[in-house]
C-alpha cells in the first residue's frame, strides 16, 4: 500500500496549461490528418481510427502527472492559528 500512496497526484498551474496546450495540439493535428486521409481513401472509419489514436496518445501524455508538469510548485503560506485570532479581538468591526 505504501507504493500507491507514494505516487504523486498533483500538477502545478504551469503544468496544467502545458498539458492543455499539448492536448489541443495533438487532437487538432490528428483530426486534420484523419480528415485528409479519410478523404483520400474515401473511408470515414479511417478518420475515426486516426482521431481515436490521437485521443489515446493525448490521454497518455496529459492525464498522468508526469514530472514535466510538476516543475513549478507553489510555495503556500503556513496556516494561521485560528484560536489566537478568535480570542484576541472580540467586539471590534
Amino acid at each position: 500500500m505504501d507504493f500507491f500512496t507514494s505516487i504523486p497526484t498533483h500538477i502545478d498551474y504551469v503544468g496544467q496549461a502545458k498539458a492543455e496546450k499539448l492536448y489541443r495540439a495533438i487532437i487538432t493535428l490528428f483530426s486534420i490528418v484523419g480528415f485528409i486521409w479519410g478523404y483520400i481513401v474515401q473511408q470515414f472509419s479511417q478518420s475515426v481510427y486516426i482521431l481515436g489514436a490521437g485521443f489515446i496518445l493525448a490521454a497518455i501524455l496529459t492525464l498522468p502527472p508526469w514530472p514535466m508538469y510538476r516543475r513549478n510548485p507553489l510555495n503556500w503560506q503556513n496556516p494561521r492559528n485560528t484560536e489566537e485570532k478568535s480570542s484576541g479581538k472580540k467586539g471590534k468591526k
